[in-house]
């Protein structure tokens, strides 16, 4: 199996949230997983977490990079500074508005679409009902980002709050990738 690594967004991604799941059931074959818990995740900077993720893309060299929520705003800020390798995958989920306003995430906020996403393969997924973003801002960035994307029905933020703890079709999407 191939190297996941999973990064988590504002709050983190404690059980029974489906990332926490998917590291568990990974590690339970044997796989090899990274789930990075980013420091300060309640009031995040995203300098900081820049530094962390940069020090875990060197060390662990995954496959496979997860992103949920804010970890996706942090994956194009590193793709705007053009200070990172190519991974084979990329799935990028439930990503906030780039204009995002709200206070404890003013670090990361506006972001810049990144002309690259730094990916020999990358999957958007998205929910008709996200919070964070509109439907207008969601096909805006598929558009930008030129990403295959799946759209969930009433998905909300695809978190353990909207019912997304044990997600198989996201396990079978990784098992599948790492053939």
């Amino acid at each position: 199996m191939k190297k996941v690594l999973l990064l988590h967004g504002w709050g983190g991604s404690d059980y029974p949230h489906w990332q926490s799941w998917l590291a568990g059931e990974l590690a339970k074959d044997y796989g090899c997983v990274s789930f990075l818990k980013f420091s300060n995740f309640d009031f995040p900077n995203k300098n900081e977490w820049l530094l962390q993720l940069t020090k875990e893309l060197e060390d662990f060299n995954p496959d496979i990079v997860i992103c949920h929520s804010l970890a996706n705003i942090l994956w194009f800020h590193l793709c705007n500074e053009k200070k990172i390798r190519e991974v084979q995958n990329l799935i990028l989920v439930s990503p906030p508005s780039p204009e995002c306003t709200i206070k404890e995430l003013s670090s990361f906020f506006p972001c810049t679409l990144p002309a690259s996403l730094y990916a020999k393969n990358s999957l958007l997924i998205t929910s008709t009902n996200d919070p964070y973003i509109t439907k207008k801002e969601t096909q805006e960035l598929e558009e930008a980002l030129n990403i295959e994307s799946l759209v969930l029905e009433n998905a909300g933020h695809i978190n353990s709050d909207s019912g997304y703890g044990e997600w198989p079709w996201i396990l079978e999407k990784i098992k599948n990738l790492s053939n």
